[in-house]
């Protein structure tokens, strides 16, 4: 073997076992989506395409409004470095980038456009009818899944936070790969403003003056995008049967952070606090789930504040 091959080979385990902790293009990777050459990146501690012994679990967290993918690879160190996990952990923030309506993202040669406000709901790509925002996330998953490069692999968390928290709840109940991967998927859903109730009732009673209340993504009429080839009866079960925790700020409770007051938001409780905790509420003791509501003491609507907190850390990074 010569001296170039064995540098070679040398040079990729070292990258493999050493953690990228900056949100830099350094720790970067796009993976690819669909048939043709479609891609959308991704900040990552360790590269999805170099074999890693040594990952025993998978924290990929999804991004706000802003889609600051970067903002939350940084939050999302932090937590790790508080569980001492960088070892063994493998950290993922995806950005839904986008240049279409009010967003203006600036995209690399064939860099997926997300739709500016559908993203968060499994909506359509707004440069590739043929891919939607879940679809993102399903490729992620099954990338590490593949036992070839994380042999190890025993535990995937699904994150979000804010509009992130949005996409989480409803991609835990929408995806079609948890069953299949080989590895259980939990799902961490934080201070959303906004759930698709399952039924037709809200906390505040009567909703009669809020005709599109129970439209997708706020209730289960009227389904698009990613969720539209399921029924609402499938996506109930689905959202019930898969381990979920509400992680929500003891004060999240002031309208700021983009707040949806819309009355279709609206109609589901007064504050991101109130609506969490009621959707954990309908959604144990109406269907039959275990989900987990934990309050996190202290926090109001900040993703570094939720992720970093001590009560936060067992449910990112399960034993």
């Amino acid at each position: 073997m010569t001296r170039a091959i064995l540098f070679l080979l040398f040079s990729a385990a070292a990258y493999a076992a050493t953690p990228c902790i900056s949100a830099t293009p350094a720790c970067t990777e796009f993976v690819t989506l669909g048939e043709g050459e479609s891609r959308a990146l991704i900040y990552r501690t360790f590269s999805l395409a170099a074999k890693n012994d040594k990952i025993t679990r998978a924290l990929v967290v999804i991004h706000g409004a802003n889609r600051d993918a970067d903002n939350y690879f940084r939050s999302s160190l932090a937590a790790a470095f508080l569980a001492d996990a960088f070892e063994d952990t493998i950290v993922i923030s995806p950005r839904m980038a986008s240049a279409a309506g009010s967003c203006h993202d600036t995209l690399a040669a064939d860099e997926v456009s997300w739709n500016c406000n559908l993203w968060r709901s499994g909506g359509v790509a707004a440069s590739d009818p043929k891919l939607t925002s879940f679809d993102f996330i399903d490729q992620i998953l099954r990338q590490l899944a593949n036992k070839e490069i994380f042999p190890n692999l025993k535990a995937i968390v699904v994150a979000g936070h804010s509009a992130g928290g949005q996409f989480v709840t409803r991609y835990e109940m929408a995806n079609r790969v948890h069953e299949s991967l080989g590895a259980p998927i939990t799902y961490v859903v934080s201070n959303p403003s906004s759930y698709a109730w399952l039924d037709s009732t809200r906390p505040i009673g009567e909703v009669t003056n809020c005709a599109n209340y129970d439209r997708w993504p706020y209730g289960m009429q009227n389904i698009s995008g990613y969720a539209s080839k399921q029924t609402a009866e499938e996506l109930e079960k689905q959202l019930a049967s898969r381990p979920t925790t509400y992680l929500l700020g003891e004060i999240d409770i002031l309208p700021l952070g983009g707040f949806d007051s819309s009355c279709s938001a609206m109609a589901q409780g007064p504050t991101r606090l109130a609506r969490g905790q009621a959707f954990g509420k309908l959604v144990n003791e109406k269907f039959g789930a275990k989900h987990v509501v934990t309050v996190v003491p202290l926090c109001g609507h900040n993703a570094r504040c939720m992720f970093t907190a001590e009560v936060a850390l067992p449910i990112l990074f399960p034993k």
